[in-house]
This record gives structure tokens, C-alpha cells and sequence, in this order.
């Protein structure tokens, strides 16, 4: 595998900067882009999600629960558009493999120790 792969995040999220670390000691180059300092197209955010499916909106956020009702109900191209800090994080692209989260499957699918 080729180990290149890109990572949507904030880069002043914690476990986003934790699986920075953590891939970039294995060996790893990431092209990490911050959606909120460079939002994601249309047709960027259509393809995470297509990719994801629902699980790219975190339900769980300190974003989600600020939300209105309305805002919740929205399309959710569109309210990753509006409100980047709501997508899950990290989703990471490398080669044929979608994974989402920091978790130790993850971990695992890229190679790391969990």
C-alpha cells in the first residue's frame, strides 16, 4: 500500500492531531486539510458522503447539540457547507480505503498498532 493519504479534520482538534502524529511516526504522508480554513466543496462533500453515508454527521458533537431543529434537518451537504465542525473527524482517503474516526480499527486498517 501506498502509504499517502489525505485527512479532512480541524487542525485544532485533538484527535485529529493525534492521528497526525501517530501516522507521520509509521511512515506515513498526509495531505491534511482543514475544513474550516478551506471548506470542502459541493462536490467534495457530496463524495464524503456518499463514502461515509450518515456517519460523517456526528451526532454526538458540542456542534449537533447547538443546533436548532431546523438546522438538524437540513440537507446534510449543506449543513457540512455551513457548519464544517459538525462532520466527524478524522475521515481519512488512502487508496481504495474510507475511514472514518480515530479508532483502533482504523488504526489497524492503516497499519498501526491499536
Amino acid at each position: 500500500m501506498d502509504k499517502a493519504l489525505t485527512m479532512y479534520g480541524l487542525s485544532h482538534c485533538s484527535t485529529c492531531q493525534k492521528a497526525v502524529a501517530a501516522l507521520e511516526e509509521a511512515g506515513w504522508q498526509i495531505a491534511f486539510r482543514d475544513v474550516a480554513a478551506e471548506p470542502l466543496s459541493i462536490g467534495e462533500r457530496q463524495a464524503l458522503l456518499q463514502a461515509f453515508g450518515d456517519r460523517l454527521v456526528n451526532r454526538a458533537s458540542l456542534t449537533w447539540r447547538a443546533m436548532s431543529d431546523a438546522e438538524r434537518v437540513a440537507d446534510p451537504v449543506q449543513m457540512l457547507g455551513a457548519r464544517p465542525s459538525v462532520m466527524k473527524r478524522p475521515a481519512i482517503v488512502a487508496g481504495e480505503l474510507r475511514l472514518l474516526g480515530w479508532t483502533a480499527n482504523v488504526k489497524r486498517a492503516l497499519g498501526l498498532s491499536a
